[in-house]
This record gives structure tokens, sequence and C-alpha cells, in this order.
């Protein structure tokens, strides 16, 4: 950031893309909104990740069927943010009941389960490198937090992925069960009880 002036121009908030800015706008669209989402948000879900997703692994951590399918059984374990009514970033989750993350937890939902599993977070392009990512996250594990049968959150990342999830209390728990081809991962918990963000307030 560069502190030559005092009083630095306000920056330019970033264009909308095409397929955002045709979203049609009305006064009663908050500017900004964050809520969970909902099957009809799947498209626009899957767009995102597909573009945050197939160029860089070949694949998606869920595909447009599997995101319809956690939108209808556990729509409150996932969360978007909204910008004029369109969606630029997400999480979805599902619960999980066993210690550790298994090959079936990609695409099962356990009722009973105490753990919530975090299938994928995507920001949209256009929205990238604004720290709407780290916000998201904090956001999402505060709306776990406030679910009394959550306690625990779980993960699969790559390798290079593990220190910027440790910045929010996950821990490694060592190499995952999952497999993805030819990709493997590190499995990461994280403690609701006692959360950074139960202490002090995140600032986001």
């Amino acid at each position: 950031m560069s502190t030559q002036s005092t009083h630095p121009p306000k920056p330019e908030a970033p264009r909308l893309p095409p397929a955002i800015s045709s979203c049609q706008r009305r006064h009663t669209l908050p500017a900004s909104e964050f809520r969970c989402l909902t099957p009809e948000d799947a498209v626009s879900a899957f767009e995102i990740e597909r573009e945050a997703f197939i160029s860089v692994l070949g694949v998606c951590p869920l595909y447009l069927d599997e995101i319809r399918h956690f939108l209808t059984l556990c729509p409150e374990l996932s969360l978007g943010w909204f910008e004029e009514g369109c969606l630029v970033a997400f999480i979805i989750g599902s619960l999980w009941d066993k210690d550790r993350l298994m090959q079936e937890s990609l695409t099962m939902h356990r009722p009973g389960g105490h753990i919530a599993h975090l299938h994928v977070l995507a920001v949209h392009c256009a929205f990238r490198q604004q720290g709407r990512g780290p916000i998201l996250l904090w956001r999402y594990l505060h709306h776990l937090g406030s679910q009394p049968a959550v306690h625990r959150a779980a993960l699969m990342c790559e390798d290079a992925l593990v220190p910027f999830y440790e910045r929010f209390g996950f821990h490694a728990m060592g190499p995952c069960a999952i497999t993805v081809g030819s990709l493997s991962f590190t499995e990461l918990h994280c403690s609701l009880q006692g959360h950074p963000f139960r202490r002090r307030n995140s600032g986001c």
C-alpha cells in the first residue's frame, strides 16, 4: 500500500464481469450480503467453482448434481457472499460422523454427525486477491459455531494451502485417506470449542 498521500483516493470498486453485471439491479438488493445457499444457487456456484478448479487441478471438488444434492439436504452448512444479488464467493459443507474423512464423505451427508466437512471454498475470478476468501471462512466458522450439533470442522487440501488454513485454527491430521485421481491431500481439523472467533472480534 502506498503511504505517499495522507488522503489516498478511494479505490474504485471492481467492475462486475458480464455474467454478474447482467443480473437485474434493483434498489431492494443489498450491496453485500451473506446467506446460506439454496438449490437455486447451484448453477452460479458451479460456474465459479469450475473456473477456479478445472484450470488448476483438472477436477472440481463438487459437480453440479453434487452441489444440488448438498444444498437440498443441508443448506444450513453452506454460506454464500452476494454482491448486488449475485454470488461472488461461497463455501459448501455437509455433516460427517467419523473421526477422519473417508472416500464416502465426498458425496454423503450424515445428519447425526458432529463434524462439518468443508467440501469447497471458491471465489469468483473477478473478486480474488481482495481478501474475500479469509473473510468468508471466518464468517463460515462463526456460522458453524452457532449450530450446537457441530463440534468440529474438517477439510482436505493440497500441501501448499495448509498454512492458509492453519491461520484459522485448523491443524494438520496427516495425509487424507481420500484421493482424487492422482491427487493426494492433507486432512485438517478445527475445533469450534474455544475457537478465536468466540474470544475476539475477527474484524470480518
